[in-house]
């Protein structure tokens, strides 16, 4: 499991004295990964600014969570490591943690409870946190979307509103571009093909089940394009590339808040999942000292909160929700209805299973990538 808890002082409230002096150390910077774009804005903005406005702090923000888990196990290997903070998905940070190589945290120890006192282990929702669910090296921040979505221009009298309509180049042709991965793709041909919500991890644990997967999507193949980058399927849809795309969800509200694109959801079969902080296990005691106290604020209530109207992600603390207010950009825009976790969003979603990626993504990977070449 983790790299164990030692020599740290933990917080278990934010009664803590978040003062400069308070921070007096010959470490006065954070290197943190994260994702890039609107998503990095929203930690720099809900997270970092107000950390460094009461601390002195500064972050070196890099931008390499994509390639971040094996780049973290290279560093660690050579016990070379530079990062203190890592933004991951559950799933591989769960890989990360059962070998050792990030640091353990014990979630009521070493988090602030709810404002009214609820311990950090039942604020959080439930299977969020990593670990047995009191010590883990996981901690989420939000629950996203990876969805389909569309353009609107290019479907002028019917649009796609379900998984079985991206599969329907009949009635609703056009490039699709999807993600180059297993993890979304498998899924969705599935529930196209006709596999309820709650079986799909089940039949795509069966060698059956996976030859189904890729059945389904060899309907598709002519017709799609590969993006690796979240910043990829927004622009290909402004742009006409594709007229269907799989996508975060938070990149695609930035599309049509921020910059007025014609887009809209498919919440149908929406992926969700939960991403969070890891820390590096064998960081100096003073880097690590301060990597917690970064960890304990920006996983607040408030913290996760203020993210909200930055982007439209769910935070994964339950004493969050109620403070989810409006758009930054237009006092007028309610987050709300463009959250991942709504009750009407939720009853169509898919609960991506990160403890099914972890044992069989490695094996997936590699038939997607033969399936690619084919």
């Amino acid at each position: 499991m983790g790299a164990k808890t030692a020599g740290v002082i933990s917080l278990s409230s934010l009664g803590a004295l978040w003062t400069r002096a308070a921070f007096a150390s010959s470490v006065n910077t954070l290197n943190v990964v994260s994702w890039g774009g609107a998503y990095q804005f929203s930690q720099v903005m809900a997270y970092q600014k107000p950390f460094t406005k009461m601390t002195g702090v500064t972050f070196n923000n890099i931008e390499k969570a994509a390639s971040g888990p094996a780049l973290l196990t290279a560093q660690e290997q050579t016990g070379n490591v530079s990062w203190d903070l890592l933004d991951i998905l559950q799933a591989p940070a769960s890989r990360l943690y059962s070998q050792g190589l990030v640091h353990e945290i014990n979630y009521d120890k070493d988090l602030p409870p709810a404002p009214d006192g609820t311990p950090a282990t039942e604020d959080f929702v439930k299977g969020s946190l990593g670990g047995d669910g009191k010590t883990g090296g996981f901690v989420p921040e939000i629950a996203y979307d990876t969805l389909l979505s569309y353009n609107k221009t290019a479907f002028k009298d019917k649009a796609p509103q379900s998984i079985k309509d991206v599969f329907d180049l009949e009635n609703f042709p056009g490039t699709r571009a999807l993600q180059k991965i297993p993890a979304g793709n498998l899924e969705w041909a599935l529930y196209a093909d006709g596999v309820p919500r709650d079986k799909i991890y089940e039949v795509l644990a069966t060698p059956a089940g996976v030859d189904r997967a890729f059945k389904k999507l060899d309907t598709i193949k002519q017709d799609c394009i590969w993006w690796t980058q979240g910043a990829q399927p927004p622009q290909m849809l402004a742009s006409g590339q594709a007229v269907i795309a799989s996508a975060y969800n938070g990149r695609i509200f930035n599309a049509i808040a921020a910059d007025h694109q014609p887009l809209d959801f498919i919440w149908d079969g929406a992926l969700y999942e939960w991403d969070g902080w890891v820390i590096p296990a064998g960081l100096p005691k003073d880097r690590l000292a301060l990597a917690m106290k970064f960890l304990a604020f920006s996983t607040s209530t408030k913290q996760l909160a203020a993210q909200a109207k930055y982007i439209a992600y769910a935070p994964a603390r339950k004493s969050s929700i109620p403070l989810i207010g409006t758009y930054y950009k237009n006092p007028k825009l309610e987050m709300m209805p463009f959250m991942p976790t709504t009750p009407e969003h939720l009853a169509v979603a898919i609960h991506k299973n990160a403890s099914f990626w972890s044992n069989y993504g490695p094996q997936l990977k590699q038939r997607f990538s033969a399936w690619l070449s084919s």
